[in-house]
């Protein structure tokens, strides 16, 4: 077997992994386009293990690493996901920003921090 074939369809799932966490406004297909990404990664290191013909399948040992740090993260990002669901009523990416902090309350912090003793009593006074 070449390894021009499965280096080709990792790319192609990498690529399409890719553009759905750039283009997807929905949580979930961002998670599930993480995953197709670390499938290329995993087909990746299955074929450059059979090609090298490593003794030890090293590719193999680490895919199976791979497999479960994203069975984890997956776990941990839906989890996430159906929290932020339940307090806010959706999974749009777009309409999650407003999680960060203003830049009002910045400089209101900014501000006390370089006050001095007196000044501190009569903000609080």
């Amino acid at each position: 077997m070449h390894l021009a074939y499965p280096a080709v369809l990792a790319v192609l799932l990498f690529c399409t992994g890719l553009y759905g966490v750039l283009a997807r406004r929905n949580a979930i297909l961002v998670l599930m386009s993480v995953e197709l990404m670390l499938n290329a990664v995993n087909l990746n290191l299955v074929a450059f293990d059979v090609w090298l013909r490593d003794t030890l399948h090293a590719g193999q040992a680490l895919t199976l690493f791979t497999i479960a740090i994203a069975a984890a993260e997956i776990g941990i990002g839906l989890a996430i996901v159906l929290m932020v669901y339940r307090n806010r009523g959706t999974s749009d990416i777009d309409k999650l920003r407003d999680n960060a902090e203003t830049a009002g309350a910045d400089e209101a912090v900014g501000a006390d921090e370089t006050a001095g003793p007196d000044e501190k009593a009569e903000a609080t006074a």
